[in-house]
């Protein structure tokens, strides 16, 4: 019975395609505000603290500090206002949640970027 009920849920939520990213991850999510008629997309720019939940009910929360107060927004994955996520940097982290954060600032507050390897392409050789 509940997996009939999980199959029509599935079926009648949206989802978009949004690139994929983890904890530790440098992002920003446009969303839209509606105020009285008017409708904009404001951007919040920050660090993924924690990715939780599955399906409909998934969540993640980014955090930024804001003029040196640190902000954090939870935001729905399944969400018909969230316009695009645009990934930044990759960062290179040891846990799945980072509360830690929370009491760090200045340089110990920053998050290492993951390297990643590069191929080089060879030059086409020229044609006589």
């Amino acid at each position: 019975m509940s997996s009939a009920i999980a199959f029509v849920h599935e079926q009648l939520t949206q989802t978009k395609k949004f690139p994929a990213f983890k904890a530790g991850d440098n992002i920003t999510v446009n969303y839209k505000i509606i105020e009285g008629n008017k409708e904009r997309i404001q951007s919040f720019k920050g660090d993924v603290i924690k990715k939780q939940g599955s399906g409909a009910t998934a969540t993640f929360t980014v955090r930024k500090i804001s003029d040196g107060v640190g902000v954090e927004r939870l935001f729905p994955f399944t969400s018909p206002n969230i316009d695009s996520i645009v990934l930044h940097k990759v960062g290179q982290v040891r846990r799945a949640k980072l509360f830690y954060q929370r009491e760090r600032s200045g340089k110990s507050a920053r998050i290492r970027e993951k390297r990643m390897a590069v191929s080089a392409k060879k030059p086409a050789a020229a044609k006589a």
